[in-house]
């Protein structure tokens, strides 16, 4: 049995997340979904607390034939000890998926195993543009899986993030 760790602030959980996470499973028995930034919400850059994000994930991967594990993963600015930070928060694994050259980097020196996979319509699957659609009243369902939509629906998600970009705080209370 092969288990697999990925991790991303996904905020939103959007389709460029969910082509990844088929590619994975192609690889792998079990996922862990690492929620990183677990600590962060209710800003412009981070509008979705971490149990948003995981009923996010959970109602996308429902119906998937892959056991998956969605763990918050607070910050650590300490890239150091970032990785025994990571295990110490989420069930063991075998190789981590990252495409960002840091967590590569810190992978790869505490001795996992790191697959890249290819980014999917990279220019318009990332969260900056589904945020900046939803702030701007803009078409954002469309980059989103279906259930990830009904989630920011439940939580009035997009009200949530337009008022705080209308906010003159820096992000901090």
């Amino acid at each position: 049995m092969v288990r697999g760790f990925y991790i991303g602030r996904f905020q939103p959980y959007h389709d460029g997340h969910h082509s990844m996470v088929e590619t994975i499973a192609e690889e792998v028995d079990e996922l862990v979904l690492g929620i990183g930034s677990a600590g962060n919400s209710h800003t412009s850059h981070d509008p979705f607390t971490a149990g948003e994000r995981i009923m996010m994930i959970t109602k996308s991967l429902v119906d998937y034939d892959l056991v998956t594990y969605a763990v918050p993963i607070e910050d650590l600015d300490r890239n150091s000890v970032w990785v025994s930070h990571v295990q110490s928060m989420s069930p063991s694994f075998d190789v981590a998926y990252s495409n960002n050259p840091l967590v590569i980097r810190l992978f790869e020196e505490a001795g996992i195993e790191v697959r890249q996979s290819p980014m999917f319509n990279r220019e318009v699957l990332e969260g900056t543009e589904v945020r900046e659609r939803m702030i701007a009243g803009e078409d954002w369902e469309a980059l989103v899986p279906d259930a990830c939509v009904e989630v920011i629906r439940e939580i009035d998600g997009v009200e949530r993030i337009q008022m705080v970009a209308d906010s003159d705080s820096n992000g901090s209370v």
